[in-house]
């Protein structure tokens, strides 16, 4: 049998003292939690330099290591991203600088830093032969180069084709290094001539040799064939000119080409050399 609940049988003492026991121990919870986080708080500002700041000095103008000395001070670092050249200011100084100067920032933040390179920034030529002069042009500006606005022509076998890159009256070869702002020159074709000339003879040369006297005989390259073990695109080796159609000594009109076989055995080149030495004593 169940009894009936009477408010007169509390024990309103018992119940005091459970209620004081629950609210100090919410109270103790609160403070020792509140005293973690105070003290999480403090070493998170003291850890990050809350509110710690430094004024980045202006850099710009100064070599990498007088700004390096400039940035201990405040315990700042200098990290160089970049380079740029002009004549306008000291080569190796400071152009550009992030963060700029009287930014504000913590102790230890990187800047970095465009820098003034000691030289022209250089670009290997590319292959221009045999493309018209005039996309020829626009890849050489593209480049940073400057193309002189008068041509060199000599005779080809097709016209308005490139057929050599100079520079200071100079041919330049395919991937050779070129510093930006170099004046060049367009060698172009405009066609055959009704000239005779003498076919020169290039067996021992290089290719690129080997073109530039033929230009200057008024004639170019035809067909390039390699020995097959040369035909490897990833093989570097230098490679000679071991035969040549038409041989030297025979007559060509102004503007033909000239067909080269190549091979990376210098000693074969060499023989074709002295063959053809030989013949030219016998023929005197």
């Amino acid at each position: 049998m169940k009894k009936k609940f009477n408010i007169k049988n509390i024990n309103w003492k018992e119940v005091r003292n459970g209620s004081i026991f629950v609210v100090f121990n919410i109270a103790l919870a609160i403070g020792v939690l509140s005293l973690l986080l105070w003290a999480l708080t403090s070493y998170l500002r003291s850890y990050t330099e809350h509110g710690i700041e430094v004024q980045v000095p202006n850099i710009k103008g100064f070599t990498v290591d007088e700004a390096k000395e400039m940035l201990e001070t405040d315990q700042l670092k200098l990290v160089v991203i970049d380079s740029t050249y002009s004549d306008k200011v000291p080569f190796g100084t400071i152009v550009e600088q992030d963060p700029t100067p009287d930014s504000h920032v913590k102790h230890g933040r990187a800047i970095y830093v465009t820098i003034n390179a000691s030289g022209k920034r250089q670009v290997q030529l590319p292959d221009l032969r045999d493309i018209s002069y005039r996309q020829a042009e626009a890849t050489l500006r593209g480049l940073g180069l400057v193309v002189d606005e008068e041509y060199d022509y000599e005779p080809s076998e097709f016209r308005d084709l490139v057929l050599d890159v100079k520079a200071d009256g100079k041919s330049i070869n395919v991937g050779e290094k070129i510093a930006v702002g170099t004046k060049v020159r367009l060698v172009v074709g405009f066609g055959r001539g009704t000239e005779e000339v003498e076919v020169p003879n290039v067996l021992g040369m290089t290719l690129s040799d080997a073109r530039g006297l033929l230009l200057q005989h008024r004639l170019t390259i035809g067909a390039v064939l390699y020995d097959q073990e040369d035909i490897d695109p990833e093989k570097e080796v230098e490679k000679y000119i071991y035969r040549q159609t038409p041989s030297a000594g025979e007559k060509a009109i102004e503007g033909e080409t000239v067909t080269l076989r190549l091979s990376s055995d210098i000693e074969k080149a060499a023989s074709a050399q002295s063959a053809e030495e030989e013949d030219e004593e016998m023929f005197f």
